[in-house]
C-alpha cells in the first residue's frame, strides 16, 4: 500500500451479527473524519418496476439482489481519491429513492455488508477483511427487532423471510465466505479486546 492509497477494510457477517456496531466503533475510535463509510445495503437494486406485493417476495439475501458492480465502481473511485454519490434505499417500499449522498475520499474506506466476501471481484479490493461471528439465535433476535422498529415489518413477515431466504442464504453464501477473513471477531461490538487490536492495527497502517 503506497502512502497516498486509502486503506480498504471490509466487515462481513450474518444478518444481525453486529457488523454495524463494529463499524461504528471503528468510526468512533479512528475518527469519522478519517473514514469513508459504505454499506452494501445502500446498493440494493431498485424494485419500483415490480408490483408492491411481488417486491416482498424477492430474495434480498441473494447476491443478485444487490448492484455490487456499482459498489465496486465507487470503491475504485474512492481509492483514486474521487468522491462518489451513494444511492439511498427505502427498505419499507423496496425502492431506491431519487436522492443520493456524497462520500468523499479518506485515508480509510470502510465497507460493511453480509455478502461482501462472497463476491470475488469485490473481495479483491479489501486490504483487511473482518468477519463478525455471532450465534444464530442472537442474530435472529436482533434482526427481528430491527426490521420491526426500523423497517416497518410485521413479526410474521420477518419470521417467514428468515425461514425462506435469510437462513438458507446464510448457509450458502455468508458462512462459507468466513474462510476469506483475515480477522474473525466473535460477538461483534461486545468483544472489546478484538476491537482494541483491530483499531491499533488500523492506526499502525495509517502511519
Amino acid at each position: 500500500m503506497s502512502h497516498n492509497t486509502p486503506l480498504v477494510i471490509g466487515i462481513a457477517g450474518g444478518s444481525g451479527s453486529g457488523k454495524t456496531t463494529v463499524a461504528q466503533e471503528i468510526l468512533n475510535r479512528v475518527g469519522a473524519d478519517r473514514i469513508a463509510y459504505l454499506q452494501h445495503d445502500s446498493y440494493y437494486k431498485d424494485l419500483s418496476g415490480l408490483p408492491p406485493n411481488l417486491r416482498a417476495e424477492v430474495n434480498f439475501d441473494h447476491p443478485h439482489s444487490l448492484e455490487t458492480e456499482l459498489l465496486i465502481k465507487h470503491l475504485v473511485s474512492l481509492r483514486d481519491l474521487e468522491a462518489v454519490e451513494v444511492p439511498i434505499y427505502d427498505f419499507s417500499t423496496h425502492r431506491r429513492t431519487d436522492q443520493t449522498f456524497t462520500v468523499s475520499p479518506r485515508g480509510v474506506i470502510l465497507v460493511e455488508g453480509i455478502l461482501i466476501f462472497a463476491e470475488p471481484e469485490l473481495r479483491k479490493l479489501f486490504d483487511v477483511k473482518i468477519f463478525v461471528d455471532t450465534d444464530s439465535d442472537l442474530r435472529f433476535i436482533r434482526r427481528l427487532h430491527r426490521d420491526i422498529t426500523e423497517r416497518g415489518r410485521t413479526t410474521e413477515s420477518v419470521i417467514k423471510q428468515y425461514q425462506s431466504t435469510v437462513r438458507p442464504m446464510h448457509l450458502e453464501f455468508v458462512e462459507p465466505s468466513k474462510r476469506y477473513a483475515d480477522i474473525i471477531i466473535p460477538e461483534g461490538g461486545f468483544n472489546t479486546a478484538a476491537l482494541d487490536m483491530v483499531v491499533a492495527r488500523i492506526e499502525l497502517l495509517l502511519k
